[in-house]
């Protein structure tokens, strides 16, 4: 008989791993997996109640929102809120970082930022949906969190994951200790672990991105897409090509099956569009983990510079030897996207050097 290991009992056996931790980071990944709980309860009911289509508002991003975005936004901050673990909020729906500053989190240690509901524009046709969050700690413990707490590196967090809500929800996340894996068991109402130790194969045969998008992509992705297509069998080719519009539950297939999820800068877009701080931090984070790899075609995701809270970037992630080939193709054909990189991270880097001056 095999024993069930509940989210609540793996993360408290984890502690651990955490010499410097009080458990105030277990009560916050808790806090989203009960968040996610109920999110999860209303995508079940979608057509049921009145929760689809569009709310009439549009979010910082001038994108329409879909009542079950500001739903899911509600909920995730008001868990994070009364949880008192969690000092900064940062939510692809609010514009600002939401500073909590109730009595019972003025010594939160926590910054989470969270993209409530990704793929939102899925939920009325009944296509997988999701969460990815991320979790840092603050530098400075004196004195009131700051803005400079939220924009730090990828590679300080101390926690991500993803909700997928599919045929079944399914929590992934990591502490940077490998990837684990836990589905919910309705007829508990736990997420139980079911993919211990998850690892995305080095090779994969799936490549997901945008192809409608084909005649607006740099050279680089253009022969790469070319590459996945052509016939030869020592490299299984051509790939499969699959794409949700779910960044969630693309990854989240790619990380079971191998991949390449690939999302790059267009003419509309020219730094990318996916938002650095709580979509390609956390899923880079979660995917190195798992022994892939992340890169915006040139530049580690995780060494990025942050400057601001929405910010956006180009990214490449998945199987290693899928992403090295796209990396390569993109040096060879499209090289000064690569440049620009390099410019945009001298000038994050002369801007960080002159507010120390002046300090």
């Amino acid at each position: 008989m095999s024993v069930v290991k509940t989210l609540g009992q793996f993360i408290i056996e984890k502690q651990k791993d955490f010499p410097y931790a009080k458990g105030e980071l277990s009560r916050l990944l808790r806090d989203i997996g009960i968040a996610s709980k109920i999110v999860n309860r209303e995508v079940n009911k979608a057509g049921l109640v009145d929760i689809l289509g569009e709310i009439g508002t549009t979010n910082t991003h001038g994108e329409s929102q879909k009542k079950l975005d500001v739903f899911a936004n509600e909920q995730f901050i008001s868990a994070l809120t009364c949880g008192g673990e969690c000092c900064i909020i940062v939510s692809e729906e609010n514009d600002d970082a939401i500073y909590i500053e109730s009595e019972v989190s003025q010594n939160a240690k926590y910054i989470v930022a969270i993209d409530p509901l990704d793929g939102s524009s899925n939920i009325d046709v009944n296509v997988g949906v999701g969460t990815i969050f991320s979790i840092y700690r603050r530098k400075s413990l004196d004195g009131k969190a700051t803005l400079q707490d939220a924009l730090q590196k990828g590679v300080d967090q101390v926690a991500a994951g993803y909700v997928v809500y599919g045929s079944s929800a399914m929590l992934v996340y990591t502490t940077g200790k490998g990837v684990n894996g836990f589905t919910l068991d309705p007829s508990i109402g736990e997420f139980c672990l079911s993919h211990p130790d998850m690892t995305i194969p080095k090779d994969g045969y799936i490549y997901s991105i945008n192809e409608g998008n084909y005649g607006h992509f740099p050279q680089g992705v253009k022969k790469y897409i070319k590459y996945c297509q052509v016939m030869d069998e020592e490299t299984h080719r051509p790939y499969s090509s699959r794409y949700i519009g779910s960044m969630v539950a693309d990854l989240h297939r790619n990380m079971i099956k191998g991949g390449i999820f690939i999302y790059p800068t267009t003419a509309s877009a020219p730094n990318g569009k996916l938002r650095l701080v709580y979509e390609c931090n956390p899923m880079a984070f979660i995917i190195e983990q798992a022994g892939g790899r992340a890169t915006d075609g040139f530049e580690r995701i995780l060494d990025k510079e942050v400057t601001s809270l929405h910010q956006r970037s180009a990214i490449f992630l998945g199987s290693e030897n899928m992403v090295l080939k796209a990396e390569e193709l993109m040096k060879e054909h499209s090289p000064e996207i690569g440049r620009v990189i390099d410019i945009q991270s001298a000038s994050s880097l002369d801007s960080d050097a002159s507010k120390v001056g002046n300090l």
